[in-house]
C-alpha cells in the first residue's frame, strides 16, 4: 500500500477530480448552463481512522455524499493528538493498525474524551466485540460492511448526542421566552444534568459516553423499576438500529466500572437475572 498522508479532508463539496480526468475548463458559464446552488457546508464532521487506503477513500466519498465533512488517518498514533486536539463529532476506528492499534487509541481517549466512537473492523467474533464495547465504544460494526449501515448508525448515535444538548443549545420558546430546561436528575449521591451530558457521583465527574449516559439516564429516572436489555435498548438505540443482550451488559459493565473508579463501593446499579437492571435510589 502506498504512503497516505496522516490526514486529509473530503467535505460535502466531494473529492477532487481523479487523476487523469480534467476539471471543466474555466471561464464564464454558457447562458444556457444554469448555475449549480451552493451547497450547505455539512453540519457534522467526521474522523476515520483505518490503515486501509481503499477503505478510507470509499468511506470518505460516501460520507460525504450524504454530507458528512470527513477527516482521515492512516494508523491511531496520527489520529490521538488530533482527536484531542480538534474533536470532531464521531469518530470510526478500525481495530488492526500499526503504531497504535483501534483498541489502544480508544483507551487513551477514553481517559480525556467522551467522544463518540464507532469501531468497524475485520474482527468480529464476540470477544473482540465485548472488549471493544467495554473500552467503551458507542458501536460496533465487522468488515465486510453496508456502507447504508455505517451511514445509520452514525446518524442514530448523532441523533442521541443532539438530543442530550437541544435544549442546552436552543432554550427558546416562540415567543423569544427562555423555555424549560429539563431539570437534573437527583437519586441519593448521582446528579445527572441532561443540558450539559454531565454527571457526577457524590460530586466526583464521571466522563459517559453517549450511550452510557442514555442507558444510566433510563434507569435513574425510575429508581426501582427493573429495566429489561430491550428497554435499555430502546432508550440509548434508534428503532433501526438493532442490538443484542451482550452490547447491554457491556454497556453496563463499564457503567459499573467508572463509578467504582470514584466510588470503590458503588452498587447502585443492580442485576436482576433473567429480567434486567434497576438503579438503587439510595
Amino acid at each position: 500500500m502506498g504512503d497516505l498522508p496522516d490526514q486529509q479532508r473530503l467535505t460535502a463539496t466531494g473529492p477532487q477530480p481523479a487523476s487523469g480526468i480534467a476539471p471543466d475548463a474555466g471561464g464564464a458559464a454558457a447562458p444556457d448552463c444554469p448555475i449549480a446552488p451552493a451547497v450547505a457546508p455539512p453540519r457534522y464532521t467526521i474522523a476515520l481512522v483505518d490503515d486501509d487506503r481503499n477503505i478510507l477513500t470509499s468511506v470518505a466519498i460516501g460520507l460525504a455524499a450524504e454530507g458528512f465533512a470527513t477527516r482521515v488517518y492512516a494508523d491511531g498514533a496520527s489520529a490521538l493528538k488530533a482527536l484531542l486536539e480538534n474533536p470532531p463529532d464521531l469518530a470510526v476506528f478500525d481495530i488492526k493498525m500499526p503504531r497504535m492499534d483501534g483498541m489502544e487509541l480508544l483507551t487513551q481517549l477514553r481517559a480525556k474524551s467522551a467522544l463518540p466512537v464507532i469501531f468497524l473492523t475485520s474482527m468480529d467474533t464476540e470477544p473482540d466485540e465485548a472488549l471493544g464495547l467495554a473500552l467503551g465504544a458507542d458501536d460496533y460494526i465487522a468488515k465486510p460492511f453496508s456502507l447504508r449501515l455505517l451511514v445509520a448508525r452514525i446518524r442514530a448515535i448523532l441523533r442521541r448526542l443532539d438530543a442530550t444538548r437541544a435544549d442546552a443549545v436552543d432554550g427558546q420558546t416562540g415567543d423569544g421566552e427562555r423555555g424549560a430546561l429539563p431539570d437534573p436528575i437527583r437519586r441519593g449521591r448521582l446528579t445527572m444534568d441532561p443540558t450539559r451530558h454531565a454527571v457526577e457521583w457524590a460530586g466526583v465527574p464521571i466522563s459517559l459516553t453517549v450511550t452510557e449516559f442514555l442507558i444510566l439516564e433510563a434507569l435513574a429516572q425510575r429508581p426501582g423499576v427493573i429495566k429489561s436489555r430491550n428497554q435499555l435498548m430502546d432508550a440509548a438505540y434508534s428503532d433501526d438500529i438493532y442490538v443484542d443482550d451482550r452490547t447491554i451488559d457491556s454497556h453496563i459493565k463499564r457503567l459499573r466500572r467508572k463509578f467504582r473508579g470514584a466510588d470503590p463501593e458503588f452498587k447502585a446499579i443492580e442485576t436482576l437475572y433473567g429480567a434486567g437492571y434497576s438503579f438503587a435510589d439510595s
